[in-house]
């Protein structure tokens, strides 16, 4: 299972944000064995999003990311995707 994770940060947050992305990676990675990698959308400077692959435990997952996603500090939204192929 897949997690994504978008929002929008004012470039003067910018700093503060990416400090609270890489420790939220850290503590991911940590507790789950699920590295993050962070990306900006191309035509949009303020729109980011964090991206989880191959997560196992979803509702701890979820827990995690809205416990430990609240401290980054900006609304998020969160998406979740899994494989085409998997039966509905």
């Amino acid at each position: 299972m897949n997690y994504y994770v978008y929002y929008e940060v004012d470039a003067a947050k910018l700093p503060a944000v990416r400090r609270a992305v890489e420790e939220l990676f850290r503590k991911a990675d940590a507790e789950f064995s699920i590295k993050g990698s962070w990306m900006r959308r191309r035509d949009d400077a303020s729109t980011y999003m964090e991206i989880y692959e191959g997560v196992s435990d979803a509702r701890a997952f979820e827990a995690f990311l809205e416990r430990e996603g609240a401290r980054v500090g900006v609304p998020r939204k969160l998406e979740c995707f899994i494989s085409a192929g998997t039966p509905a």
